[in-house]
């Protein structure tokens, strides 16, 4: 089964990059984890895509479209999605071929804050059904209080994090093999 990532913070040490890192460490058996990058994607615009889509963002369609399902890993800017992930599906949205459509998302986040994304999570959900994919309903992952849920090297050092992972991981195989009949 292949997932694929896609993180909404371009920060170098993002925590959330580091969530993604971690959850490739924690997949079941079976899937394979590829995590693309949002930093190339141009500014929506109309006009832009009109002349023919930017080839970076057909590679992010296709990447996508091929994918099982895609797991979202973003902070919350201003109680809701960062400009950098809502760009991005802003390019993915677009019709004839939007590579959400049917497609198996889980979403995750972790935040310095005590509320560990849990606005930018609901404001995503809305976007998917937009999108017309299926989210994972449980478990939802918010990571809370991120810095001291990983050690200096980056590594994600938290228990009860790590098993929220793997157990939102197991929903999305679950999810998938049954809307999709995957392996």
């Amino acid at each position: 089964m292949k997932l694929v990532g896609i993180c909404g913070s371009l920060r170098k040490g993002s925590y959330n990059a580091l969530a993604l890192r971690a959850a490739g460490e924690l997949l079941p058996n079976g899937m394979s984890l590829e995590i693309l990058d949002l930093r190339s994607i141009p500014f929506y615009d109309e006009d832009l895509r009109s002349e023919g889509e930017p080839a970076v963002v057909t590679a992010l369609k296709a990447k996508i479209r091929d994918a099982d399902a895609v797991l979202i890993a973003t902070p919350e800017y201003n109680f809701s999605i960062p400009g950098v992930l809502k760009n991005a599906l802003d390019w993915l949205s677009r019709a004839p071929d939007a590579p959400f459509d049917d497609k198996v998302v889980a979403i995750m986040g972790a935040s310095p804050g005590l509320a560990g994304t849990g606005r930018v999570q609901y404001d995503l959900r809305k976007v998917m059904v937009f999108l017309n994919a299926f989210v994972v309903n449980k478990p939802e992952v918010f990571i809370r209080e991120a810095p001291s849920k990983f050690d200096a090297q980056g590594a994600l050092v938290d228990s009860a994090t790590r098993e929220f992972i793997a157990e939102l991981l197991l929903s999305v195989q679950r999810l998938a093999r049954r809307l999709h009949s995957v392996p």
